[in-house]
């Protein structure tokens, strides 16, 4: 029998109910809800009959106060993503998968940022202090003036935040986090929520920049409530393939920058070294280009990014042609493949069909059809692209080239990389010589018969 003031929390979504089911009703998560005690959070109102608060002072949008400048840490790839460094008083979410290397990022951000005269302060919940140290002193960092503590008490945290004046701090992890409001334990929706509401608070009356790190799912999904990524100033993916030692900074959302921006590192035996050119880094230096490859010139944030796209087209050995893809969205290459078949010729419904994006990059936008498709009828032919050629342009289900933004640009980064041509929609520009094409049939033809002028 459930306790008086008891609730049921959905651990996945967060929605509470009044009685224990097998399945959530809201998301239809499985074994999800867990019974937690019904408390209010520090600092909220008691419900009162009558009402006697303040009259709500508005303000205009003009302001004769200066806007307070970014903190600067000194990792350009992560003021980038930022938007050009930290804003004080904000609050940045940083979530990733186990071992990616968020701790890592962090501590060299924070002491950069300290050593350029920024008062910083590194939290812990998962680390003693003097694991904290013996891996600053392994990267080199242990001269910079960082503030470290060890603690889960948000009661304590909050004590020594106020005592003290910072101008960047670092919680890890926002899922070991304890506040003794609540009876539940650390890590659950409720202690999630409430201990990041209190952190942001702070951070906004104080004028402290806030990052908090946060676990993921199995799916790759931020663990806990999804209100807390809308509590916070920004979002940040640290993404990573297993196998390769390059790491992606993503910003999923900012409030005071470009939402998509990306910076790029290299895991080493000291740390993260930043990419300055990912494009010369995700590109295959050496050789002829196999058939099967095609480079694809595309824009992720405000960056110009070259990666190559590999494409096996072969026999099925069984009576259901596997379909595999690495770094690409599954639903757009089942598109690209249906349009090769049923507007270019190519029978591709009973063979197997592997496309990878070199480097463990992930690419989302449409203007990479052309080229995964450019790879798909060069494995399927035989016949491989000229070493020099460059190829962007979105498929429409008609089998139209369309054009993509920013197509100057692309060409730009391409011949600054050495490339001559590019394989891409009508009007492309002038950076290169451009082969444009209308439709993906004369993609396809061009392809199979090496016509390139």
């Amino acid at each position: 029998m459930a306790r008086d003031g008891a609730v049921y929390v959905c651990q996945s979504c967060g929605a509470a109910q009044s009685k224990w089911a097998g399945q959530c009703p809201s998301c239809n998560a499985w074994n999800s809800l867990v019974e937690e005690v019904a408390s209010r959070p520090p600092g909220a109102l008691a419900p009162t009959r009558a009402s006697k608060t303040r009259g709500l002072a508005f303000e205009g949008l003009e302001s004769e106060n200066p806007e307070p400048p970014r903190i600067v840490t000194g990792v350009d790839e992560f003021d980038r993503v930022c938007g050009g460094g930290v804003v004080p008083g904000s609050a940045i979410l940083l979530g990733g998968d186990p071992g990616v290397g968020k701790s890592t990022l962090l501590l060299q951000v924070v002491a950069n940022a300290a050593l350029r005269g920024a008062r910083c302060a590194y939290i812990s919940g998962e680390e003693a202090v003097e694991q904290i140290r013996g891996r600053a002193g392994r990267m080199g960092l242990a001269q910079a003036p960082v503030k470290l503590a060890a603690e889960t008490a948000l009661r304590d945290i909050l004590d020594g935040l106020k005592r003290e004046q910072f101008d960047l701090v670092v919680i890890d992890s926002i899922q070991t986090m304890w506040s003794d409001a609540h009876e539940a334990g650390p890590g659950s929706v409720t202690q999630v929520r409430s201990c990041a509401a209190e952190l942001v608070r702070l951070a906004k009356k104080r004028g402290i920049a806030m990052i908090l790190v946060g676990h993921v799912t199995k799916d790759g999904q931020i663990a806990g409530p999804r209100v807390v990524e809308h509590m916070v100033d920004a979002v940040l993916a640290f993404e990573g393939e297993r196998g390769y030692p390059f790491r992606i900074l993503r910003g999923a959302k900012n409030r005071f920058g470009a939402t998509d921006e990306i910076g790029v590192f290299e895991m080493g035996d000291i740390g993260l070294s930043e990419v300055r050119n990912p494009s010369a880094l995700f590109l295959n230096e050496g050789g002829e280009r196999a058939a099967g490859a095609a480079v694809f010139a595309g824009i992720e944030g405000s960056r110009p990014v070259l990666v190559e796209f590999q494409a096996l087209v072969a026999p099925s050995a069984y009576g259901t042609p596997r379909r595999a893809v690495v770094g690409w969205d599954n639903g757009r290459l089942a598109m690209v493949l249906a349009v090769l078949e049923s507007r270019c010729g190519l029978g591709l419904g009973n063979r197997d069909v592997y496309l990878n994006v070199a480097g463990g990059l992930r690419i989302s936008e449409p203007a990479a059809d052309l080229a995964a498709a450019a790879a798909l009828a060069s494995s399927a032919l035989d016949e491989a692209l000229p070493q020099d050629c460059v190829v962007f342009g979105e498929i429409s289900l008609s089998g139209e080239v369309r054009p993509v933004g920013r197509m100057e640009s692309r060409l730009k980064e391409a011949a600054k990389l050495g490339f001559k041509r590019a394989l891409g929609p009508v009007g492309a520009g002038d950076a290169l010589a451009v082969t444009g094409v209308s439709r993906l049939a004369d993609a396809v033809r061009r392809i199979g018969e090496q016509s390139w002028s």
